[in-house]
């Protein structure tokens, strides 16, 4: 008994070393719970993050959460950035949650799926400072139901 004792302590310092190791190049990641009765098309999520270093390369991930009773295979956002100086880009982007035949691309067991979508891999911030990024839902109806959260992963590129 006591061999498997010292065995499961070894695995789990193995994995949180494994799971500190990968997480290290995460520059920012931050999640924004969806209200339960639905994301109003007017509930904007925000992320302000900074960017301490403009040379180097990033990966910037979307991450979305949603049952497996949302109804679309899609997911339409608008997607608003405001740079450190002060300007504002503004994009709409399009996620593909499930394949055809309604297999969800996300993990997950039971009713709930998880997909990190890349956005730009290997981009530089062309200014250092504060970024604030607004996420709001583009899917043309007032009340988006069965998604939970809605989030945004930017880590250095490998």
């Amino acid at each position: 008994m006591n061999h498997l004792k010292l065995f499961a302590k070894l695995l789990l310092v193995i994995s949180l070393f494994i799971s500190y190791s990968c997480s290290t190049n995460t520059v920012y990641n931050e999640t924004r719970t969806i209200d339960e009765e639905g994301w109003n098309k007017n509930d904007i999520a925000r992320f302000d993050v900074v960017i301490n270093d403009s040379l180097s390369y990033y990966d910037y991930y979307i991450n979305v959460r949603h049952t497996v009773d949302y109804r679309y295979s899609n997911l339409y956002i608008f997607m608003n950035t405001t740079y450190p100086n002060g300007n504002i880009g503004r994009d709409t982007v399009e996620f593909v949650l499930a394949d055809k035949s309604g297999k969800w691309y996300g993990t997950g067991w039971g009713d709930v799926k998880d997909i990190s979508v890349p956005i730009v891999k290997g981009m530089k911030f062309p200014l250092k400072g504060g970024y604030t990024f607004q996420i709001q839902q583009a899917m043309r109806v007032d009340i988006l139901k069965e998604i939970n959260d809605i989030g945004i992963r930017i880590e250095h590129s490998k």
